[in-house]
């Protein structure tokens, strides 16, 4: 019988032991938006490429999940990037990066720093130097079915965006695609257009308000 019972338990676990890797410890929603566009023709992207591009605006919203051991559910935390070269041009590379990061204030100490490293972690290099940490009130919400691609993201004073799901009204050659990829692993994103896209900071030396540009991603992640 003991010789069973050991065989039933190691049975177990080898049964579970992949579901338990390959969990995810983190999710929820997540939001973009660029001063270029992403969702367009190679003749407007190249267009725009060494020209404009180089800003871009990353957020989180936490469903439910931890990071490092830390608990985040319900918490944002959004990067804004300055890089040296166009977002996702290939001949052309955006680092060094700046970076200012803005966390929840709902957040604890110990949230907030965990809310840097992880955005850092999703961010990789674009957010590597942080010039600035600053701390707001973040109301992000998204709406993501079928092609239906909202989204809206205020970050105190910082930060205000807006996005829609693209139409047949926002192609203008007629062979539009999404032309760039998110900055940031996602486990589904659409690309959007920003009803208005506003930072207004100085830390990085350049502020923007972008309206009707097709400039956004709206999706969620998993990891």
């Amino acid at each position: 019988m003991r010789r069973y019972g050991l065989l039933f338990v190691a049975g177990f676990l080898l049964a579970v032991m992949p579901a338990a890797a390959g969990a995810t410890e983190i999710q929820g929603d997540y939001l973009e938006t660029r001063s270029a566009d992403v969702w367009t023709g190679p003749c407007f992207a190249n267009s725009e490429t060494g020209l404009v591009g180089r800003e871009a605006i990353m957020a989180w919203r936490v469903d439910k999940g931890a990071w490092k051991g830390v608990a985040l559910d319900g918490l944002s935390v959004v990067g804004v990037v300055k890089a040296s070269a166009t977002l996702g041009d290939p001949f052309a590379t955006p680092y060094p990066a700046k970076a200012v990061v803005i966390v929840d204030e709902k957040a604890t100490t110990v949230q907030r720093a965990a809310l840097v490293s992880f955005a850092q972690a999703m961010g990789g290099a674009l957010l590597d130097s942080v010039v600035r940490t600053e701390i707001a009130p973040i109301a992000m919400q998204v709406r993501h079915e079928g092609e239906e691609a909202q989204g809206t993201l205020q970050a105190g004073t910082l930060v205000d965006v807006e996005t829609r799901a693209v139409g047949d009204q926002d192609r203008h050659c007629g062979n539009e695609e999404t032309y760039y990829p998110p900055l940031a692993p996602t486990s589904h994103a659409m690309p959007a257009v920003s009803i208005v896209d506003h930072y207004r900071g100085d830390a990085l030396d350049v502020s923007w308000t972008t309206r009707d540009k097709r400039n956004a991603f709206v999706g969620h992640f998993a990891r």
